[in-house]
């Protein structure tokens, strides 16, 4: 019987947490229908016995603290709340025990922002890793030396899991059960909790706000020009001319403050816009590409599947508000 960890880290999100315990839960129901033995040993393991969540509506009761635990096989990170450096400093003794069951052959999975926590134990310096793609910029800033791949719904690496934003932990958990119990399984939890499996890139969900809380005000007034101006064709040689910079400078600087390249964060800003076109208005991807300042149907076809995992084509059929309420 393999043994699970879920966690309790002080603000908690209780629908990673509990969504989780469901999951595994449901599992050995289905077994026991079927007369077989459980797979999984279910515990929930805080830092104490009664921790609080939501702000202190709810109170969530562990099975055990991590002091019992001496040993298990996974241990899964629950998303956590609120601002991400006080929740790692109040959930800090969690981290020792995080190392030190991953030394002893446990694996370990983080959902969502639970990677924030993950990343505090320098497991995954130099590995991939997932999160929510609104918290990119403050992971990024956070962990510079963890390999942040924001479009993944789920990383897999060394006995070290991570899931994309929000609600895709379930797409990590139904991982899991494939792994530990077969295809079969996770197939029937898909049908059971209605959990689309094959999602792989959350790159279609982003909204792109372009990072100025930096201290650079010239980088922060090229963002601005750029937002402004998307429209047109513009170039590296344009913004430095503009803000007069040497173009090196512009480019090192830029991609310090924003951690995009000049070339990417006009091609995002430009996308963007192209996405909310396409979502709510009748106009050709043609005009909406010629809106946003592309003149070349290729080069706006690979760039806006680079950033979004599809094509313009597969994006409208599949947002537009006007096609849906035809």
């Amino acid at each position: 019987m393999k043994h699970v960890s879920i966690i309790i880290p002080r603000k908690a999100i209780l629908a990673s947490l509990e969504g989780t315990r469901m999951l595994f839960t449901q599992v050995n129901n289905v077994l026991a229908m079927r007369g077989a033995e459980p797979v999984f040993n279910i515990q929930l393991v805080g830092l104490e016995k009664e921790t609080p969540a939501s702000g202190g509506r709810f109170t969530i009761n562990a099975d055990a603290v991590i002091k019992d635990i001496k040993s298990t096989d996974l241990i899964i990170i629950p998303a956590i709340d609120g601002d991400f450096t006080e929740a790692i400093e109040i959930n800090k003794d969690f981290i020792p025990w995080l190392v030190q069951q991953y030394g002893k052959g446990a694996e370990v999975a983080s959902l969502c922002v639970g990677a924030f926590l993950l990343a505090s134990t320098g497991l995954v310096n130099g590995r991939r890793c997932a999160t929510h793609w609104a918290a990119e910029n403050a992971f990024s800033k956070m962990f510079p030396e963890v390999n942040l791949v924001t479009e993944k719904i789920l990383t897999e690496e060394n006995g070290i899991y991570s899931s994309g934003g929000a609600f895709s932990y379930l797409n990590l958990i139904l991982h899991l059960i494939e792994k530990y119990t077969g295809r079969e399984m996770s197939m029937l939890m898909m049908k059971t909790f209605a959990i689309e499996i094959e999602r792989d890139n959350q790159s279609r969900f982003v909204m792109f706000n372009g990072q100025k809380d930096h201290d650079d005000d010239e980088v922060r007034a090229a963002q601005e020009f750029i937002e402004k101006n998307y429209t047109e064709k513009l170039t590296v040689d344009q913004l430095a001319s503009t803000f007069a910079l040497g173009r090196r400078s512009l480019e090192r600087r830029f991609k310090k403050a924003t951690a995009n390249t000049v070339i990417e964060y006009i091609q995002r800003v430009k996308i963007e816009a192209a996405k909310k076109d396409l979502e709510t208005s009748r106009k050709t991807i043609n005009e909406i590409m010629y809106k946003v300042g592309y003149n070349d149907t290729k080069a706006f076809r690979t760039t806006f599947k680079k950033v979004t995992g599809l094509s313009p084509l597969e994006y409208k059929n599949r947002y537009n508000r006007v096609m849906v309420a035809v």
